[in-house]
């Protein structure tokens, strides 16, 4: 498309780069030569080099040797986590919860959650994700650094049926509050934990909240197989059909892991009544060692989305969304026993368009498109370990690297260039977290915010 013959410049153009597109069908090809226009946050055109080489422009980026991405979506994380990274290693599921982190997270504060949440986030920029889906405590904290650094993100206040209907009444009074905020980046969720840590009536007032107001639900469910079959063991049905009964798959409903889905799941998921999709982190089911892995190619035949993520980094160490994309296609190889599935073009589609509808932004984010927002990251594939390239889509998903991402983009507003950060001082908040960690890691007080029992 040529850009429009505006009176004004254009806030961006990105020139001489290859561009990732999408045709009708969402097939990913590349633009080669190709340039980005963008005005007022938005991309006005995908043409060629020579055709914006005379359109004014406020700010231009020449991108040769470069490739322009959507930006990546971390799809579930608990961007705060990463003041716990490295804290609880090498230990099971319900250990690593009830020994360690439950304690330690009773003993946040908001600055805590603030100054994880902007590491956090110059992390993910660093890493090319322009926008993520969070789900955790304190997280006014998390809005103001989302609204200060630029980024763009789904925000829930979790809570648990043990914090009684405050719990539940803090999720919704946040999620109205902040919806919309950050001039339109940000946008809210209920955030119930899980159907093992919410009983059935708070989820089924959550379901009537979440239709009542036109709010998605963001929650763990079916997170491993030992957490169904004791649901199975304790209630006579799965996590799943717990959301069914209580009405969230009436609701926009973001599933985050998933692993224990079975395949009695899929019926279930295939008639829910509002849109749902999961978000799938295989770096902590490999670290965990849980026998299975999201289920991506069941869901995918019934027209669920699944979105890439990372979980927090107290469990994943790392928010690198490039090698969440990367590390599902490897193990979906490996579940499914086919290396002719997961590949690379269907692994950069969970990257970009699956992942955008994931969060609920099907129709703004996921491509580079006239029309949606500009959210672009340029890929450096100049480097030894990317050369010489025969498969454009092979060399980005499994030998470029998140070191690759050379400058990120959201609402056509630059967070960092040339590998410069504009956005967040990383030095000042690692001095003031370190200076925190002490009280902040303290588990002798004998408290936790939960207990894990499945």
């Amino acid at each position: 498309m040529t850009p429009s013959a505006a009176n004004s410049p254009a806030d961006l153009i990105i020139s001489a780069c290859t561009v990732l597109v999408h045709d009708d069908q969402e097939r990913i090809g590349f633009a080669q030569d190709a340039a980005i226009v963008v005005r007022h946050g938005v991309v006005e055109a995908v043409t060629t080099s020579a055709e914006v080489a005379e359109l004014p422009a406020a700010e231009r980026i020449d991108a040769p040797g470069q490739v322009a991405l959507p930006g990546l979506i971390n799809c579930h994380t608990h961007a705060p986590m990463v003041a716990l990274r490295g804290l609880a290693e090498d230990l099971p599921t319900e250990e690593w919860f009830n020994d360690v982190v439950w304690p330690v997270e009773s003993n946040l504060t908001a600055r805590d959650v603030e100054l994880g949440a902007r590491l956090a986030c110059a992390e993910m920029i660093r890493a090319g994700v322009t926008c993520f889906a969070d789900h955790y405590f304190a997280m006014d904290a998390v809005a103001q650094v989302v609204a200060e650094t630029g980024m763009r993100a789904l925000l829930g206040e979790a809570f648990f049926s043990s914090q009684g209907p405050e719990g539940r009444e803090r999720s919704l009074e946040f999620a109205l509050r902040h919806r919309g905020a950050a001039d339109g980046r940000i946008t809210t969720a209920l955030a119930p934990h899980a159907p093992y840590t919410v009983d059935d009536t708070d989820l089924a007032a959550t379901a009537r909240l979440a239709r009542e107001h036109g709010l998605p639900v963001h929650l763990h469910a079916a997170e491993n197989r030992d957490q169904t079959d004791t649901s199975l063991a304790r209630h006579g049905v799965t996590p799943i059909e717990v959301l069914e009964r209580t009405g969230i798959l009436d609701a926009d409903v973001l599933l985050a892991h998933g692993t224990g889905i079975t395949d009695g799941d899929l019926p279930v998921l295939r008639r829910a009544g509002g849109r749902t999709a999961v978000a799938s982190a295989p770096r902590g089911y490999l670290k965990f060692a849980w026998p299975d892995t999201t289920p991506v190619r069941a869901l995918g035949d019934i027209g669920v989305d699944v979105g890439l993520a990372t979980d927090g980094a107290a469990s994943n160490n790392s928010l690198d969304v490039w090698e969440a994309m990367a590390l599902t296609s490897l193990v979906q190889k490996s579940a499914e026993g086919d290396p002719r599935w997961l590949t690379s073009r269907q692994a950069l589609h969970h990257a970009t368009l699956q992942s955008a509808r994931a969060v609920g932004l099907g129709d703004s984010a996921g491509s580079i498109a006239p029309g949606r927002r500009a959210d672009i990251v340029l890929v450096d594939l100049t480097g030894p370990h990317t050369q010489p390239v025969h498969d454009l889509a092979a060399t980005l998903v499994h030998s470029a690297r998140s070191a690759d991402v050379r400058t990120t983009i959201v609402d056509g507003r630059i967070l960092m260039r040339d590998r410069e950060l504009l956005t967040v001082d990383v030095p000042a908040v690692v001095g003031e977290l370190q200076e925190r960690l002490p009280a902040l890691v303290d588990r002798s007080h004998g408290r936790r915010v939960q207990r894990y029992d499945t």
